[in-house]
């Protein structure tokens, strides 16, 4: 009999490469953790790819505007971010049909973005010079609808995954509606698998009875889900 080398507990196997089984198994639980882990990185490593010298503020050739000041105010004067073209191309295709054609935004060197606060641009734009934000629920939103809007993924992705984070299910069928509305398909995902979890407490509750008023086709796909699911188990 031979211990494993790892623990020094159990006994190892040769079909788990001289490890015993657990240790084998969390290897590869490391190992896959550290894929995740180095193909965000690669991820993001391609998202801020950029040419040299388009970081400094001085050679901004665009500004973009909020619609608000973050507290309601339409009206208040916005306050106008510096950006670079090249930079808002790269990363949203939106940007580049509104920069390459000859539309206000291009002739003006001013882009309004409507329904968004001063905030959420700020911490929008960050994003796409730096790939880093600093996400609390609300800001979590915020930003994932303009990473929607404006086709920047990597945002996006980087948003969905904080929601992910703090699901629960009280919130569960909240961000399923969410997530069906803007669809993103990381968070709709783990919320819908969360409800299908606690479905002897779905129809008790409140955002459910919501949804059978509103939007009932929702509703309708979480029993189905739910029942596929177990006609298969």
């Amino acid at each position: 009999m031979r211990w494993c080398p790892s623990c020094c507990e159990n006994y190892w196997s040769p079909s788990d490469f001289g490890n015993c089984r657990k240790c084998y198994e969390e290897a590869n639980k490391t190992k896959e953790e550290l894929k995740h882990e180095n193909d965000d990185l690669k991820a993001k490593v391609d998202f801020l790819s950029l040419p040299l010298g388009l970081h400094s503020p001085s050679f901004s050739d665009v500004v973009l505007v909020a619609s608000d000041d973050g507290l309601g105010h339409s009206d208040a004067i916005p306050v106008p971010i510096p950006a670079h073209r090249a930079v808002l191309a790269s990363r949203s295709p939106v940007f580049r049909a509104m920069l390459e054609n000859e539309m206000e935004e291009s002739l003006s060197g001013t882009i309004k973005l409507g329904d968004v606060s001063c905030d959420a641009l700020h911490s929008f734009v960050h994003y796409l010079y730096s790939a880093e934000a600093s996400l609390d629920e609300g800001m979590a939103i915020d930003l994932l609808v303009m990473a929607e809007k404006y086709q920047v993924k990597h945002l996006k992705t980087y948003c969905e995954k904080y929601k992910v984070s703090k699901l629960v299910w009280e919130n569960a069928l909240m961000n399923f509606a969410f997530a069906r509305q803007y669809n993103a398909k990381i968070l709709e995902k783990a919320a819908l698998l969360l409800i299908m979890d606690n479905m002897d407490k779905l129809s008790k509750c409140e955002v459910y009875i919501e949804l059978v008023e509103k939007d009932p086709r929702l509703v309708v796909e979480i029993y189905e889900a739910y029942l596929s699911m177990h006609s298969q188990g």
